[in-house]
């Protein structure tokens, strides 16, 4: 999670929602890391999740992650829910919650009768996660007064 926490790091100073992603193979061997990049793509797609689950199928010679971990600093969005479910990542551990936007919290996820599952748990290094979004939407809100 804490190299998570350097790509979400990286995403702010970008000017991009600090959020960022680490995929593991199922051997515990780093894939790929990711970062938040819309803006700076202008890719509405382009969240940390997703930059890192395509990093890692080109590595792995595979668009299917079978037993691969991602470490993500924020709750998935749906989108990005939908993304591991066809990769057949095995598990997704998140730090931070989002209750307006994040899959499991709106309470969509998991989906009944989709033909794979994921292994879901949240809270490793929780308060580092949420201080880097409060902290960066605390001073876009400065930004904009």
């Amino acid at each position: 999670m804490r190299e998570a926490l350097r790509a979400a790091r990286d995403a702010g100073r970008r000017g991009d929602v600090p959020v960022g992603a680490l995929i593991l193979d199922r051997r515990g061997r780093r894939l790929a890391a990711g970062s938040n990049r819309p803006l700076r793509n202008l890719d509405p797609t382009a969240h940390a999740e997703i930059v890192a689950l395509r990093r890692a199928a080109r590595r792995a010679g595979n668009y299917r992650l079978t037993g691969a971990t991602l470490y993500c600093t924020l709750e998935p969005c749906p989108m990005c829910l939908g993304a591991l479910v066809h990769a057949r990542v095995g598990r997704l551990v998140y730090a931070a919650a989002d209750p307006k936007g994040g899959g499991i919290s709106l309470g969509i996820f998991p989906w009944k009768g989709a033909n794979h599952t994921l292994r879901v748990s949240s809270g490793p290094l929780v308060e580092e996660a949420s201080a880097l979004l409060r902290d960066f939407f605390r001073s876009r809100r400065k930004e904009a007064r």
